[in-house]
């Protein structure tokens, strides 16, 4: 479904990855690990579409297709999705108008309300406006109720464990693993071996330098936990 092939990007002329190398098939569950500055928000910013980074070099293609030849609402239509690390507010749009629009302009449909109910979200939560005021839980399980909605072939979690208590944890995990499924896939950014408890990967991916150094199954990201990157 993605392949990435010695990719090469840079931000204010400041290189970030140096050759990653990186494969994930259909119903597979892939975790990225590293110590900070390694570069994996970079890598989630560039498969979005992120204007800031420049890909300098590698090839990037999703579904047979040229992922880095297309605009960022190209490859949401194309079914790409990316829970952000820090979700932005945005003043006068509800959560109800803005998945409303989102929805209609990738051409689907979905139960608003009931994929809501699912991750515990009540019906209140979707006429205030969209993240305004929300803690940092709260603006996780929206980002995750957006994942349902939308129903993407790859969603791509940027660090959705920072910021969230254990109970919260489990609401977003529960909510990400009734998606997952045999025709899509999922590559999880994190710091911590905790959010794998409920999501389990099948690969787990050490990187570091700006290229994956080390790839395992589950068990990597336990000796990580317990031993460090060194």
């Amino acid at each position: 479904m993605l392949e990435i092939k010695d990719l090469c990007a840079e931000i204010d002329g400041k290189p970030i990855l140096k050759g990653l190398n990186l494969s994930i098939g259909k119903g597979e569950v892939h975790a990225i690990m590293g110590p900070n500055g390694a570069g994996k928000s970079t890598l989630a910013k560039i498969l979005a579409g992120h204007p800031a980074y420049e890909v300098t070099s590698g090839e990037v293609w999703f579904k047979g297709q040229d992922l880095l030849d297309m605009d960022p609402e190209e490859r949401a239509r194309l079914g790409l999705f990316l829970s952000f690390q820090y979700p932005l507010e945005i003043a006068g749009v509800t959560n109800r108008q803005f998945f409303e629009a989102a929805l209609k302009a990738i051409g689907k449909e979905a139960d608003i309300e009931g994929s809501a109910k699912t991750l515990e979200i009540s019906s209140e939560f979707l006429d205030r406006n969209l993240n305004e005021g929300f803690s940092g839980g709260e603006k996780k399980k929206n980002e995750i109720l957006q994942m349902a909605l939308f129903r993407p072939d790859l969603a791509i979690l940027d660090e959705t464990d920072s910021g969230l208590d254990i109970d919260a944890m489990r609401i977003v995990a529960k909510g990400v693993n009734a998606l997952k499924n045999s025709e899509n896939a999922l590559l999880i950014i994190t710091h911590y071996q905790r959010l794998l408890d409920y999501i389990k990967p099948d690969f787990v991916h050490v990187l570091a330098g700006g290229k994956i150094e080390r790839t395992g199954g589950p068990e990597l990201a336990l000796q990580l936990e317990e031993k460090g990157y060194a």
